[in-house]
């Protein structure tokens, strides 16, 4: 009898317990966006995503604690805080923003600086008589430079040009060699929707060039706006507007009815111009403590931040978005008495020396990336450069299997560059008469050391402390969303996994 009873007891726990486990199962599976019943995945509707160029995950702490009823506060509140974040490498603003959206670094989109090089493009005009040539990304490609809207976006006459395609003009999704999230959300049959700082932004579109549906990247030099904290917070406003009408179910102007985007949100530009615009901004002591005009910055970013919730809790849609927070890039020297200014020419001048026209282009500020004319001479340009380290300020030089654990070889990518060089910490390769008291671009921690936080609702506050990388956004959206992120084809080049969570 006791064996039976048992046994009968051991049937009824196995049925119970598989009962419980194929209901648990049932709730985690992750159905496509747009069902209206199932797992809590589902309810995710929306994702909003806010950059605040500059910021520093030490920023978010500190303003945080200094200002605990700040829209800031009350988000780390839901939020998961990813303490360990940490942007690409370079900290340029496009491979910044490309991180977050295709989920790869420059090893697999091919975009390494606003400014680069490359070996297998014609210059533009040139008919493609010659190949090699920089490729600009900046207002300098405009249609029109001195026009709010850069005069319509992207000029055909100023972009590289193809020879593989006839010659045709390469816009900057053209360069983009994987997909964005953009792309993959669209075609699930969802709409998108992003703003950024300069027509040169339509690089998200992704390859396509058709991602957005709703795309606005008026030009941040117009009218000088980012020579102004006033300015720049006039230019923010503008663009904040835009996702405004969005949250309300408008297109970006506000006139057209339209659905809310499953994908939208924007980059905030206050902070970056009052870190490092000149003397008397920036921070106050190295533990980032921010002046007058930078805090001045951050408030008004934390405001506008607040517009975007209470937008969301008016149309009744806080419980259906995630809201991510994080940064394009950093700045660095936080320190601004550690600030030197080095001519940009040295680096160009002591390679040009060897031979006239070596480089063919050098990109950076607080970092140097070097493409030559002819590759072939690098470790001649490095033992050059070595023997000068103290003349330029010279911390570290990278160039052969050290820059290709980062990057690919030069020998076979026509947009890798040759050589890398680290400055010393605090150096600034600018104009003589720059400025700036800090920069991005480079490999230091001030640079890459982002803020990153996953506000779900309904969730409790939590800190992750494992190390993290801004690639991972990408794929986390498609997840939240219920879509696969390996539909991202620098998440299968890249191996990049979502970001640890739980819905």
């Amino acid at each position: 009898m006791k064996s039976f009873h048992w046994e009968k007891i051991s049937l009824f726990s196995f049925i119970a317990l598989t009962f419980i486990l194929g209901s648990a199962w049932g709730q985690s599976k992750k159905p496509a966006v747009g069902e209206k019943k199932g797992a809590p995945a589902n309810s995710i509707k929306h994702i909003v995503l806010l950059g605040i160029d500059g910021f520093h995950a030490l920023d978010l702490e500190n303003f945080v604690t200094s200002h605990p009823q700040s829209a800031l506060a009350e988000l780390k509140k839901i939020s998961i805080t990813y303490t360990g974040a940490h942007t690409t490498k370079p900290s340029d603003s496009f491979p910044g923003i490309l991180s977050m959206v295709t989920g790869g670094t420059p090893f697999s989109t091919g975009v390494y600086f606003e400014s680069s090089y490359d070996r297998a493009l014609s210059p533009a005009g040139s008919k493609c008589a010659t190949t090699g040539t920089k490729i600009l990304l900046d207002e300098s490609i405009d249609i029109n430079p001195d026009a709010n809207d850069g005069g319509g976006g992207v000029s055909a006459e100023k972009v590289p040009l193809d020879p593989k395609r006839g010659c045709a003009p390469v816009f900057p999704h053209d360069l983009l060699r994987v997909n964005t999230i953009f792309e993959v959300i669209k075609a699930a049959g969802y709409r998108t929707a992003w703003a950024d700082k300069q027509p040169g932004y339509e690089v998200v579109n992704g390859p396509s060039g058709k991602g957005v549906d709703d795309l606005f990247t008026p030009e941040l030099h117009f009218n000088a706006s980012s020579k102004s904290i006033e300015k720049i917070k006039a230019f923010d406003d503008l663009r904040l507007q835009a996702v405004l009408n969005e949250i309300s179910g408008h297109d970006k102007t506000g006139k057209q009815t339209v659905q809310v985007p499953a994908m939208l949100g924007m980059t905030f530009q206050a902070v970056t111009v009052g870190q490092k615009l000149k003397s008397g901004m920036g921070y106050s002591d190295i533990a980032g403590t921010p002046s007058a005009p930078l805090l001045d910055a951050m408030e008004y970013t934390d405001r506008s931040i607040g517009k975007i919730m209470e937008a969301l809790r008016s149309r009744q849609l806080l419980s259906s978005t995630v809201v991510i927070l994080t940064a394009k890039h950093g700045q660095s020297p936080i320190d601004i008495t550690k600030k030197q200014i080095i001519d940009e020419k040295i680096i160009p001048n002591l390679i040009n020396g060897i031979e006239n026209g070596l480089v063919a282009q050098a990109s950076g500020a607080d970092i140097v990336f070097i493409w030559l004319t002819d590759s072939k001479r690098t470790a001649e340009v490095v033992a050059t450069l070595k023997a000068h380290e103290k003349e330029a300020h010279i911390e570290r030089i990278l160039s052969g299997k050290a820059l290709q654990l980062m990057f690919p070889d030069a020998a076979e990518d026509s947009r890798a560059p040759d050589i890398v060089v680290e400055p010393e910490f605090g150096v600034i390769y600018t104009k003589p008469n720059g400025l700036a008291i800090a920069e991005h671009g480079g490999f230091l921690d001030e640079d890459t050391h982002v803020p990153l936080m996953l506000a779900i609702p309904g969730h409790r506050p939590q800190e992750v402390r494992t190390a993290v990388t801004t690639t991972q956004i990408a794929p986390t959206i498609l997840s939240l969303l219920g879509l696969d992120p390996n539909k991202l084809k620098a998440v299968q080049i890249e191996k990049t996994q979502t970001l640890p969570y739980r819905l």
